[in-house]
């Protein structure tokens, strides 16, 4: 069987939403980035100001290339569900039960596809990234809170209506810290780097009010004992959330990203010698854990491989 590809060459326009800007560019099937920039979100004060920018973007992405386009994809910090935005938009007005896909579709006449931020890293690193030899794998961001996404047969699994895959709001403890989410014990108040310099603090009360995760890291290199009981915490109750997806999964691969992935590789090794201790051997026994490779390329990334996954049309001739 052959496969024959519509055009020779595929393009799509990735849009990255975040809180104080969006990330807006052009990529081929190949994830190659042929030209990205940044639109500040500082002086749009109402949905419509946001929405105007982006059409904008788009505008600006189809001039510059001056190609047919496969579809745009965006990400979104939010709950979505068939390119609904449900709510969840953290700095953003409004965008509450917002039809933005539609929206977006009727100002720009292309096909557009939305899916919340984290997820779409996860599916830039299986497609492009860290787990590109890999079908199956889980993602997990480490920052403020811990996002996460499934993919299964290199397609993102969000549950029924895409409200799953809340892989940080997996209970590790149960009536134990309160969430941001509602709820108690979920792994993001316990493995976050939220929750690693509130538990840092915890130990040394003289430490800076501003200290970071970096500085932690540094010092738990350096051999201060307040740093390595604080980090030896984390590593502890992150990999016991990770045990969970790998007995629950089994996948090829576990994708660490988030600034703190990048500490260095005795990172994914302490969280690997304790996964291994912990989980069901045969869960184990096809998985690897490594870190996310495309840093803040991933969201504009994914963005473009969900429009691809969605839009591109192939043709099989035997």
């Amino acid at each position: 069987m052959n496969i024959i590809n519509d055009t020779p060459q595929s393009y799509a326009i990735g849009i990255d939403i975040g809180g104080t800007s969006l990330k807006c560019g052009v990529v081929n099937e190949l994830g190659e980035i042929l030209f990205s920039f940044l639109v500040s979100l500082s002086e749009a004060k109402t949905e419509e100001e946001i929405i105007n920018l982006i059409v904008n973007a788009i505008t600006q992405c189809t001039d510059q290339l001056g190609e047919p386009i496969t579809g745009i994809g965006i990400g979104f910090p939010g709950l979505i569900e068939n390119d609904v935005i449900v709510g969840g938009g953290v700095n953003l007005p409004g965008f509450e039960q917002l039809p933005l896909g539609k929206i977006l579709n009727d100002l720009t006449g292309h096909n557009i596809v939305i899916d919340n931020d984290a997820n779409l890293m996860g599916l830039a690193e299986v497609m492009y990234g860290a787990a590109k030899d890999s079908d199956d794998a889980i993602f997990l961001t480490i920052g403020t809170g811990i996002g996460g996404a499934i993919m299964i047969d290199k397609k993102l699994f969000g549950g029924y209506k895409n409200r799953g895959a809340e892989l940080g709001h997996t209970v590790i403890q149960q009536n134990g810290i309160q969430c941001a989410c509602g709820g108690r014990g979920c792994l993001e108040s316990y493995a976050s780097v939220t929750a690693l310099i509130k538990y840092y603090k915890s130990q040394n009360t003289s430490a800076e009010d501003n200290i970071d995760g970096k500085t932690i890291i540094e010092k738990y290199l350096a051999g201060e004992d307040h740093a390595i009981k604080t980090m030896q915490h984390h590593f502890d109750y992150l990999a016991g959330g990770i045990v969970n997806c790998v007995n629950i999964f089994s996948p090829q691969k576990v994708i660490i990203g988030g600034g703190i992935s990048e500490a260095g590789q005795f990172y994914i090794d302490e969280l690997t010698q304790r996964v291994k201790e912990t989980a069901i051997p045969v869960s184990f026994s096809n998985t690897e854990i490594v870190a996310a490779t495309l840093g803040n390329k991933a969201g504009l990334l994914g963005a473009c491989a969900n429009a691809f996954q969605k839009f591109k049309k192939t043709e099989y001739a035997v």
